[in-house]
């Protein structure tokens, strides 16, 4: 291949003319993570247990507690050897390695923060062990990344996407903390807890059976011909109530329920996945999915959709039949016993409820245009397409 004035082809790719491709045994000391520190082992960091013990897990970046002990040293990369393979880690404290993970502690001019985004983005590590899948030292060691020529660069490219994960842990934190208002807002909000300025008087209890319908009718593909409006429970968003995509049914498709825009979508095939859409257009979807219609005349749509992602519905729906494939029983929640103001504080509520869920859409569309941002930005510097100094 032709490779443009300036650059060159290597291993690892094209690469400047003025990098280099660097092994990491010739710029790591590597091994491998030991056993709990069972003698000095706590939940909590303190003076007494100031060290973290990471893990081969990616949940929490790893943590598993805290001890005394202190194994490896700060600036040094984790990379995680057995079940998800390959995740490296920046360590910027002392720590105490465990259960098998690599640690890769810096003795070259390999930056450990650059390289910790180099591993991520750039080098797909092959398994050559048989039965339990694992990474060992020397395979690790084996693998090469390419880099500026001093460390200076290398400090400047790990500097610009450390900003952009800082600025994506921020809205993390935020939607996390938006999420909680949210959970909030619908426990207090939704039994009467709290009322809304203006809002008085008893609230009605009603079983949810006589103020929902369950929409029965189907469609036959087969017989009906094409769609082109078709949830599955794959489209539907786990505990958010947003789409992530729609198909078409064709010839082959198996049986359909019907629904219209003001129904409501409730995944019935393990209702604690929380999968639920208040649907604005007509359309057909999975017979797993209930549509659930609820009576105008003293429900709102909008109200029943929060209704439906409380944790007290979400518990009932999961009073299930079956052990392998658990399905919720409508024979048990049309006794469901729901509390309802007057149609006016429904809509009330159902608005101040879903202006919490338009903010947290916002943020996370924020969110996945940054993480767009991050790899963009991670292809331009880690092959040198973009140079910072």
């Amino acid at each position: 291949m032709d490779v443009r004035p300036g650059y060159k082809q290597t291993e690892v790719g094209v690469i400047p003319e003025d990098w280099e491709v660097r092994q990491f045994s010739d710029h790591f000391r590597i091994y491998a993570g030991g056993d709990v520190p069972k003698h000095s082992l706590s939940q909590i960091q303190s003076e007494i247990h100031p060290y973290p013990i990471f893990s081969n897990a990616l949940q929490n970046n790893g943590l598993y507690g805290y001890t005394a002990a202190r194994r490896s040293n700060a600036s040094s990369i984790t990379v995680t050897a057995r079940g998800y393979l390959g995740n490296a880690e920046y360590r910027d404290q002392p720590f105490f390695p465990i259960v098998r993970l690599l640690v890769l502690e810096p003795t070259g001019q390999l930056d450990a923060r650059y390289t910790t985004y180099a591993v991520n983005d750039r080098v797909k590590f092959s398994i050559e062990s048989t039965g339990v899948p694992q990474l060992t030292a020397p395979q690790v060691g084996k693998y090469s990344v390419a880099a500026p020529p001093t460390e200076k660069e290398q400090r400047a490219i790990a500097a610009a996407l450390s900003d952009v994960d800082a600025l994506l842990d921020g809205l993390d934190r935020l939607i996390a903390k938006k999420r909680d208002l949210k959970h909030a807002a619908m426990q207090q909000l939704l039994t009467g807890q709290t009322r809304l300025p203006g809002f008085t008087g008893e609230w009605g209890v009603k079983r949810l059976g006589n103020v929902v319908q369950l929409r029965k009718e189907r469609i036959d593909p087969r017989r009906s011909g094409f769609n082109d409006f078709c949830i599955e429970m794959e489209h539907i968003e786990q505990g958010t109530g947003c789409l992530v995509g729609h198909t078409s049914t064709t010839e082959s498709s198996s049986l359909k329920s019907v629904f219209s825009a003001g129904d409501v979508l409730f995944g019935k095939l393990r209702a604690y996945l929380r999968k639920y859409w208040l649907a604005d257009q007509d359309g057909v979807c999975s017979t797993e999915i209930w549509v659930l219609m609820a009576t105008r005349s003293s429900l709102s749509p909008a109200f029943l959709f929060q209704l439906v992602n409380t944790d007290r519905f979400i518990e009932a729906a999961s009073l299930a039949y079956g052990t392998h494939m658990p399905r919720s029983d409508w024979n048990i929640m049309r006794s469901y016993g729901i509390h309802l103001p007057p149609l006016s504080e429904q809509t009330a509520i159902a608005a101040v409820l879903s202006d919490i869920d338009a903010e947290l859409a916002t943020l996370e569309a924020r969110r996945d245009k940054t993480r767009a941002l991050k790899q963009g930005m991670m292809q331009e510097l880690l092959t040198g397409r973009t140079r910072l100094v």
